[in-house]
């Protein structure tokens, strides 16, 4: 393929991830890969077009599963104040559940489905804590009472 092809591709793939889409940097890298084909091309190494293909190819993959993960997180960051970890925090229950049962709780603004893993039976209102979490399924208990 003629030099300047490779190098419109990888502006174009670069201007896609940047001004248009949010490929979570994939598209960094395709057109990197593109860009250091074209300007290989462009240097005058005799290179056959399926040899410019593998060169891209093999550029795309390494330096994405070199680089992508870490300049990703250096650049985006985990989420301010994201916490995911809910065992041992408090749920209200909504619906009164006996022991073993199915019930609905309110966790950090949105309704979940959880199971009454205690020993004791909860009311509607009565707060919990998270005992373990399985996908969404919250496995909760009363509180134990101050001193006991």
């Amino acid at each position: 393929m003629i030099w300047w092809v490779w190098l419109a591709i990888g502006f174009i793939l670069l201007g896609a991830e940047m001004f248009m889409l949010d490929a979570a940097f994939y598209l960094v890298f395709l057109g990197v890969a593109a860009l250091i084909t074209g300007f290989t091309v462009m240097s005058g190494i005799p290179m056959p077009e399926w040899v410019q293909w593998v060169m891209f190819a093999l550029l795309s993959a390494t330096t994405m599963v070199l680089f992508r993960e870490r300049l990703y997180k250096k650049l985006r960051g985990d989420p301010i104040g994201f916490d995911d970890q809910v065992d041992g925090r408090h749920v209200t229950v909504l619906e009164g559940v006996v022991v073993g049962g199915r019930t609905r709780v309110e966790f950090r603004g949105s309704r979940w489905d959880a199971v009454n893993a205690g020993e004791s039976s909860l009311e509607n209102g009565e707060q919990a804590i998270i005992v373990k979490a399985e996908g969404s399924l919250l496995e909760i208990r009363a509180i134990a009472p101050s001193g006991a």
